[in-house]
């Protein structure tokens, strides 16, 4: 079996257009396992992402999702059509957290084509990114620009 068959046929890099803005299919209900464990993993003594009692009295009145959660939440969502033809993650950048996230509210993403340009192979080019996350009440929680090596349907698609 070739590797073409397992990914998608619309997401070479001939494919994307620089304005295009795409709706990813899925959205994510975070989940408070998700968060207190991975706060939990990387030791960040925040208490607003695991101390309900403490939360209660702030302005969110809730626990808060964690941050790094937020951002891998969204890109994931984004993946399936930024990169699953993808050689390599080049980088992110300018990644803002614009609001919160609180455990049991759902991430929806959405990704504008900023730049293409060639890369310095003939198989790949180079896409540049800009993602948002947005919750159940379309508020906008996340805003990061990512730029992503994509193979060249003329290299790697179905001849």
């Amino acid at each position: 079996m070739k590797v073409s068959a397992l990914t998608g046929k619309n997401n070479y890099f001939e494919d994307f257009t620089v304005g295009d803005v795409m709706k990813h299919a899925r959205g994510k209900t975070v989940e408070p396992m998700e968060q207190v464990w991975i706060t939990n993993v990387t030791m960040n003594t925040a208490e607003a992402h695991f101390n309900e009692h403490l939360t209660q009295s702030t302005p969110y009145g809730q626990r808060l999702g964690f941050g790094g959660v937020t951002i891998s939440m969204c890109i994931g969502l984004a993946a399936e059509d930024t990169a699953e033809n993808a050689l390599m993650e080049l980088g992110m950048d300018k990644i803002r957290l614009k609001g919160p996230l609180h455990h049991g509210d759902t991430l929806y993403c959405y990704t504008e084509v900023l730049e293409k340009k060639d890369a310095n192979q003939e198989d790949a080019g180079i896409v540049r990114f800009r993602h948002y996350g947005v919750n159940q009440d379309d508020k906008n929680i996340f805003e990061g620009e990512r730029t992503v090596l994509i193979k060249r349907r003329s290299h790697w698609g179905d001849k």
